[in-house]
Protein backbone atom coordinates (compact mmCIF):
# COMPACT_ATOMS: atom_id res chain seq x y z
CA UNK A 1 0.00 0.00 0.00
CA UNK A 2 1.72 3.65 -1.01
CA UNK A 3 1.65 6.34 1.19
CA UNK A 4 -1.13 7.83 -1.21
CA UNK A 5 -3.58 5.70 -0.43
CA UNK A 6 -3.12 5.81 3.50
CA UNK A 7 -4.98 7.53 5.44
CA UNK A 8 -2.88 10.45 7.54
CA UNK A 9 -3.46 8.43 10.57
CA UNK A 10 -2.63 5.13 9.17
CA UNK A 11 1.28 6.54 8.11
CA UNK A 12 3.99 5.98 10.47
CA UNK A 13 6.00 9.32 11.58
CA UNK A 14 8.77 8.98 9.15
CA UNK A 15 6.36 8.45 6.41
CA UNK A 16 4.64 11.80 7.90
CA UNK A 17 7.53 13.16 7.94
CA UNK A 18 8.38 12.47 4.77
CA UNK A 19 5.25 13.31 3.39
CA UNK A 20 6.04 16.94 4.80
CA UNK A 21 9.04 17.19 3.29
CA UNK A 22 8.27 16.42 0.01
CA UNK A 23 5.01 19.40 0.37
CA UNK A 24 7.09 21.82 1.71
CA UNK A 25 9.55 21.02 -1.60
CA UNK A 26 6.67 21.46 -3.77
CA UNK A 27 5.19 24.63 -2.38
CA UNK A 28 9.02 26.36 -2.62
CA UNK A 29 9.11 25.20 -6.13
CA UNK A 30 5.74 26.33 -6.68
CA UNK A 31 6.64 29.99 -5.10
CA UNK A 32 10.08 30.12 -6.78
CA UNK A 33 8.16 29.45 -9.90
CA UNK A 34 5.77 32.46 -9.25
CA UNK A 35 8.77 34.89 -8.35
CA UNK A 36 10.41 33.95 -11.42
CA UNK A 37 7.38 34.65 -13.74
CA UNK A 38 7.12 38.33 -12.12
CA UNK A 39 10.44 38.92 -12.39
CA UNK A 40 10.75 37.77 -16.22
CA UNK A 41 7.80 40.27 -16.60
CA UNK A 42 9.15 43.33 -14.37
CA UNK A 43 12.17 42.90 -16.69
CA UNK A 44 10.18 42.75 -19.70
CA UNK A 45 8.13 45.80 -18.54
CA UNK A 46 11.43 47.51 -17.81
CA UNK A 47 13.28 46.86 -21.25
CA UNK A 48 10.26 48.47 -23.38
CA UNK A 49 10.44 51.44 -20.08
CA UNK A 50 14.30 52.14 -21.17
CA UNK A 51 13.87 51.55 -24.95
CA UNK A 52 10.85 54.03 -24.86
CA UNK A 53 13.01 55.96 -22.63
CA UNK A 54 15.74 56.13 -25.37
CA UNK A 55 13.48 56.92 -28.22
CA UNK A 56 12.25 60.34 -26.57
CA UNK A 57 16.04 61.54 -24.99
CA UNK A 58 17.45 60.95 -28.73
CA UNK A 59 14.50 62.77 -29.92
CA UNK A 60 14.92 65.31 -27.38
CA UNK A 61 18.68 65.48 -28.48
CA UNK A 62 18.05 65.44 -31.54
CA UNK A 63 15.96 69.13 -31.19
CA UNK A 64 18.24 70.71 -29.16
CA UNK A 65 21.07 69.58 -31.59
CA UNK A 66 19.07 71.06 -34.46
CA UNK A 67 19.16 73.95 -32.37
CA UNK A 68 22.84 74.79 -31.96
CA UNK A 69 22.58 73.18 -28.54
CA UNK A 70 24.82 70.62 -26.80
CA UNK A 71 23.72 67.63 -25.37
CA UNK A 72 25.12 65.88 -22.15
CA UNK A 73 27.49 65.73 -19.65
CA UNK A 74 30.59 66.05 -21.98
CA UNK A 75 30.19 68.29 -24.69
CA UNK A 76 31.63 65.58 -27.85
CA UNK A 77 29.31 63.05 -27.35
CA UNK A 78 31.47 60.59 -25.10
CA UNK A 79 34.56 61.95 -26.09
CA UNK A 80 35.63 63.22 -22.50
CA UNK A 81 39.69 64.35 -22.45
CA UNK A 82 39.69 64.36 -25.82
CA UNK A 83 40.66 66.86 -28.60
CA UNK A 84 38.65 67.29 -31.98
CA UNK A 85 42.04 65.37 -33.61
CA UNK A 86 41.60 62.37 -30.87
CA UNK A 87 44.62 63.98 -29.08
CA UNK A 88 44.30 64.13 -25.09
CA UNK A 89 44.14 66.56 -22.98
CA UNK A 90 46.81 64.95 -21.11
CA UNK A 91 49.31 64.62 -24.21
CA UNK A 92 49.07 67.96 -25.19
CA UNK A 93 50.20 69.31 -21.49
CA UNK A 94 53.01 67.16 -21.74
CA UNK A 95 53.58 68.21 -25.43
CA UNK A 96 53.69 71.87 -23.85
CA UNK A 97 55.76 71.54 -20.68
CA UNK A 98 58.54 69.77 -23.55
CA UNK A 99 58.82 72.82 -24.85
CA UNK A 100 60.51 74.25 -22.07
CA UNK A 101 62.98 73.35 -19.34
CA UNK A 102 60.58 73.95 -16.88
CA UNK A 103 57.38 75.22 -16.75
CA UNK A 104 54.86 77.46 -14.53
CA UNK A 105 51.20 76.78 -13.73
CA UNK A 106 50.55 80.10 -14.81
CA UNK A 107 52.75 79.53 -18.46
CA UNK A 108 51.55 75.69 -18.31
CA UNK A 109 47.72 77.76 -18.64
CA UNK A 110 48.54 80.67 -21.33
CA UNK A 111 50.21 77.80 -23.61
CA UNK A 112 47.22 75.39 -23.02
CA UNK A 113 44.62 78.39 -23.80
CA UNK A 114 46.23 79.06 -27.06
CA UNK A 115 46.30 75.64 -27.87
CA UNK A 116 42.39 75.67 -27.60
CA UNK A 117 42.11 73.30 -24.31
CA UNK A 118 40.53 73.57 -21.67
CA UNK A 119 41.38 74.85 -19.09
CA UNK A 120 39.20 74.28 -15.54
CA UNK A 121 40.65 71.65 -13.96
CA UNK A 122 44.62 72.25 -15.48
CA UNK A 123 45.68 71.73 -11.65
CA UNK A 124 44.38 68.35 -11.44
CA UNK A 125 45.50 67.18 -14.59
CA UNK A 126 49.20 68.30 -13.85
CA UNK A 127 48.65 66.21 -10.99
CA UNK A 128 48.00 63.47 -12.32
CA UNK A 129 50.68 63.32 -14.88
CA UNK A 130 53.08 63.80 -12.16
CA UNK A 131 51.85 60.60 -10.46
CA UNK A 132 51.86 58.92 -13.73
CA UNK A 133 55.65 60.19 -13.98
CA UNK A 134 54.85 61.53 -17.42
CA UNK A 135 55.72 65.07 -15.47
CA UNK A 136 57.70 66.10 -12.72
CA UNK A 137 57.89 69.17 -10.20
CA UNK A 138 61.21 70.57 -9.15
CA UNK A 139 59.63 72.93 -6.90
CA UNK A 140 55.90 73.54 -6.41
CA UNK A 141 53.99 75.29 -9.19
CA UNK A 142 56.90 74.34 -11.24
CA UNK A 143 56.51 71.53 -14.01
CA UNK A 144 59.15 69.85 -16.14
CA UNK A 145 58.97 66.77 -18.65
CA UNK A 146 60.10 63.25 -17.61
Amino acid sequence: MSMDNKKASDLSAEELYALARQREKEEAEGKEAERREKREKLMEKRKEMVARHRKELGELERQIRELGGRVGRTAGGGRRGRRAGGESISQKLCEIVAKQPEMGIKEIKAEAEKAGLDTKNISQTLAYLKRQGRLTSPRRGVYKAS
